[in-house]
């Protein structure tokens, strides 16, 4: 568990910025979200996995580490054609701290 960094006035995104993980933490719930809303997506349409793989062009084990929340090593692409396979777009934008 982590503790909060209260007694110091820090916030929880000061503390992992600290320990060097606030970028590896922002991955992994990013891709964590974007899995979460293909697996989402793909269930109302009721759109197999193996399905989702010929629409891709790729193989339904590349499929599960796409929809797998933990694998953070899936390319903008590879996501980009998760997303049109059950009929959404991938957005990726720049912002400011």
């Amino acid at each position: 568990m982590i503790e909060s960094n209260t007694s110091s006035g820090g916030t929880l995104e000061d503390f992992l910025d600290e320990l060097g993980e606030k970028e590896e933490v922002y991955g992994e719930a990013l891709k964590r979200v974007l899995s979460w809303q293909i697996e989402q997506a793909r269930k109302q349409q009721s759109i197999s996995k193996s399905d989702m793989a010929r629409t891709m062009g790729t193989s339904r084990t590349q499929v599960d580490r796409v929809l797998d929340p933990s694998n953070i090593a899936v390319s903008l692409d590879t996501l980009e054609r998760a997303a049109r396979s059950v009929g959404k777009r991938l957005k990726v934008e720049l912002i400011d701290r």
